[in-house]
């Protein structure tokens, strides 16, 4: 990943560890062959800057899928609310700027598509036989496992099923994530490759 789009990632609002953005920095470059990737949750931009620009290396795009409204724990008065991505006037979170800022200040606007909607219209436009999809959107279990069902399917034989804020011990973090991660596994569909911190990684058999 060159330092320029680095910088803006590290710069980037967001909650994606280094370590876990430099490997989906990999994974879309190696897959971008088989098919467009998805990021479902891009929030303000920091790991789309992270797979758009591994997209980019890879010869392929990246699709960022986001209502742009904020998850439930980003709503006022809960615990990751940021009251610079709230618009007064709306009444509602609105991180959409920050996410055009983002993918400007990397360079990815002829790599990056913005789709502002819902999970579900997204995936009733995508394609199917994508190389990648990352799933990192609302952390209900209701919006996670919803997430799940709408995307798993469509990734392509040989492509990758990222999932964010994987929590083995419940006491450190919501359990919906790692609970779709173990529905795929149990799915007979993926085989699992190495978690990098609490980014889980399947590969589509």
């Amino acid at each position: 990943m060159d330092a320029a789009a680095l910088e803006v990632a590290r710069t980037t609002k967001g909650f994606l560890d280094e370590d876990e953005g430099n490997r989906l920095y990999e994974l879309a470059r190696d897959h971008a062959a088989i098919g467009p990737i998805v990021e479902v949750g891009s929030y303000c931009g920091k790991s789309s800057v992270y797979v758009g620009s591994g997209a980019r290396t890879g010869g392929g795009t990246l699709v960022c899928v986001d209502h742009h409204r904020g998850n439930e724990e980003q709503q006022r008065g809960e615990l990751y609310h940021d009251p610079d991505v709230y618009d007064e006037d709306a009444g509602q979170v609105e991180s959409l700027r920050y996410l055009r800022q983002s993918v400007r200040r990397a360079g990815l606007e002829d790599t990056a598509v913005l789709m502002v909607t819902s999970s579900a219209t997204a995936a009733a436009l995508c394609p199917d036989e994508l190389g990648m999809v990352f799933i990192d959107g609302g952390h209900t279990h209701e919006a996670a496992n919803a997430d799940y069902e709408l995307w798993a399917r469509k990734v392509a034989l040989g492509g990758i099923l990222a999932i964010h804020d994987l929590f083995p011990n419940p006491e450190d973090g919501g359990q919906a994530p790692i609970e779709i991660y173990r529905r795929a596994l149990a799915s007979g569909n993926f085989d699992e490759l190495p978690t990098i911190k609490t980014l889980g990684v399947l590969r589509r058999r």
